[in-house]
């Protein structure tokens, strides 16, 4: 893992493709540790195949994990997917600090990725009814977060050239039948770490961090 200071306000660090499980107990503990005067960092990674279960997800939701772990956690929201080609960011906000609510955390995201997206010529949005970002109702991004102690962890997922076929295998974000795409499919070429330094951008953009 490296990391770099992007300004005093914010580190970007870099965990490559890194497991899960360890990603998740990282974040937790770097929530519980930090203090007020902590700057906030995004992470980037890449998962190994896993689907990840919502603290309220229905288990229903998953149609047949078959050798692909499932695991519970602790973020908002139902199940989803991780995997090799999908950009993973997790931002670790002091939302008190920077004067935003969880709701403002999450449009700012969606509207990162709808910028991102419309630098690579596609047009996007999000869905009132379905946190994340959609590209003609198919989903290319999905957004789950825990807030505790006024502090942001998981975060942003999205699709740019990965198998999709076990999303067939869960009810994305508990929608049945839900499609799902990614950048590669849509025609546009882009490499993972153009992708990942793009998305990071946009992030620090839409939060206003420098």
């Amino acid at each position: 893992m490296s990391a770099s200071d992007a300004s005093d306000a914010i580190t970007v660090r870099d965990w490559g493709r890194c497991d899960y499980a360890r990603v998740w107990q990282a974040m937790k503990a770097f929530t519980d540790d930090r203090d007020a005067d902590t700057p906030d960092e995004i992470w980037q990674v890449e998962h190994p195949a896993v689907f990840t279960l919502g603290q309220a997800g229905r288990a229903e939701h998953v149609l047949d994990a078959g050798d692909i772990p499932l695991v519970q956690t602790d973020r908002g929201g139902q199940v989803t997917y991780h995997g090799p080609g999908q950009i993973v960011l997790y931002p670790l906000i002091d939302l008190r600090r920077q004067r935003l609510g969880a709701r403002d955390l999450v449009t700012r995201l969606e509207r990162s990725v709808v910028a991102w997206l419309a630098r690579q010529g596609i047009e996007s949005a999000p869905r009132a009814d379905a946190p994340g970002v959609y590209v003609n109702d198919a989903k290319i991004a999905a957004l789950g977060l825990r807030i505790r102690r006024g502090c942001s962890y998981h975060g942003l997922a999205v699709n740019i050239a990965m198998d999709r076929a076990p999303f067939d295998r869960i009810n994305p974000c508990g929608y049945a039948g839900m499609a799902v795409t990614d950048l590669a499919s849509l025609g546009v070429e882009c490499s993972m770490a153009d992708a990942r330094e793009g998305l990071t951008q946009a992030v620090v953009d839409q939060l206003s961090l420098t």
